[in-house]
């Protein structure tokens, strides 16, 4: 079974970035996230949608 949630540390790995620049996307609004039991965790549909939005506006 594919990892549904990523810390963002995993997330950064995932999207070629440093932690600090999810963190940022985080609070922008750009990259989708929850908090849990404590866990700021990402959605595995949150990183695609991310993904396809940069691509398309490249």
């Amino acid at each position: 079974m594919d990892r549904l949630f990523y810390r963002p540390k995993d997330a950064a790995v995932v999207l070629g970035m440093s932690r600090t620049a999810v963190f940022r996307l985080i609070k922008s609004g750009e990259l989708r996230s929850i908090k849990y039991d404590g866990y700021r965790l990402v959605p595995a549909d949150a990183l695609q949608e991310f993904a396809r939005r940069l691509n398309e506006a490249a």
